[in-house]
């Protein structure tokens, strides 16, 4: 059996799907089987695929499912002690699986590492990475927000799917389908990111995660809401939590009347402190992102109770002591 199964789901993945094959065949690290999902493509991707004559190379073909459902038959199919992400549209870095794999084998206690990515428009690179935390707490702290991995860079264990499940395929929980799953796994595993850029990620409009509707933020407050539910110990409709949940992301509609900026920085600072424990560092660890959090939500809840005219009172000299009147209330506390 190999050590690693790479998976890689196709949907009219033309034109970066020979060059995304190519750079998983031209790894240092060998012993892995690559299982290519093609989900219904009417592009000539199967063409493509058939150019590669390699025995570690897995070929299925099926009806289109969507890639939640297509990445969890890739999954069922895979042999690999770990399992990794792969776009039709990116491209791996030589020595991606070997410092992945490297990395899962001296720590058995993550249960999945991501990396970095460098930034291609297309065919041009661009001066942007997608870079996040690498330590398991913040991570951890900053997942009860948002996603802070590259999907396509991601390594997990196939235990790990054994114990948390596979992508939802609950049409009301996608997308962001990465972060839900991040979100349970983060809850039983510690997780962890490579400070190396070991990815090229593609900007491409029509990419197979970026078709169809995407009512993306509803969702996201949702399961931010459940992740701050679990880290808080407070049930997932209490006034803090949804507060939390919400102004994280800008969103103002629904928030609990009354609620104190005072208490969303306890509940904050709590989550933070439980969060350090379970982690195995001190408080003090996480004080940076801890205050970055409560800056940005300072601002949301001030623009939130003045119905949005911070926001909007940016131009000219008015917009200028606005913001200065905002920079100060935001080194303060606020109740």
């Amino acid at each position: 059996m190999p050590q690693l199964s790479v998976i890689l789901p196709v949907y009219n993945g033309l034109p970066y799907l020979e060059e995304a094959i190519k750079s998983i065949l031209g790894q240092s690290f060998g012993d892995y089987e690559l299982i290519i999902i093609n989900d219904g493509s009417t592009d000539g991707s199967e063409l493509v695929v058939g150019k590669f004559k390699d025995s570690r190379i897995r070929y299925f073909k099926q009806q289109n499912h969507g890639l939640p459902a297509t990445l969890n038959i890739a999954i069922s199919h895979a042999c690999g002690e770990y399992i990794a992400r792969q776009d039709q549209d990116d491209i791996c870095l030589p020595k991606r699986f070997q410092k992945q794999v490297e990395y899962l084998n001296a720590h058995p206690g993550v249960g999945m590492v991501g990396a970095a990515a460098q930034i291609w428009a297309g065919n041009e690179l661009t001066s942007r990475q997608l870079t996040h935390p690498r330590d398991d707490a913040t991570l951890r702290f900053g997942l009860l927000f948002n996603n802070l991995f590259v999907h396509s860079s991601i390594m997990i264990r196939r235990s790990v799917f054994e114990q948390v499940g596979a992508y939802s395929e609950d049409k009301s929980r996608q997308p962001p389908e990465d972060y839900e799953l991040w979100s349970r796994v983060m809850k039983k595993f510690k997780v962890a990111n490579l400070p190396e850029v070991l990815m090229v990620y593609r900007e491409v409009p029509n990419s197979m995660s970026r078709t169809g509707v995407n009512p993306f933020l509803p969702n996201l407050v949702r399961i931010s809401a459940e992740n701050i539910a679990w880290a808080s110990g407070r049930a997932v409709d209490s006034p803090e939590v949804i507060a939390l949940s919400r102004l994280s992301h800008g969103v103002y509609e629904d928030i609990p009347r009354g609620i104190r900026f005072a208490a969303l920085a306890a509940v904050l600072n709590d989550v933070a402190d439980r969060i350090a424990r379970t982690s195995g560092v001190l408080p003090r660890d996480l004080e940076a992102p801890l205050q970055t959090k409560l800056k940005v939500l300072r601002y949301h809840y001030l623009n939130f109770r003045s119905g949005g005219l911070i926001g909007k009172m940016t131009g000219g000299r008015l917009g200028r002591y606005v913001k200065d009147w905002v920079k100060r209330m935001l080194s303060v506390s606020h109740s």
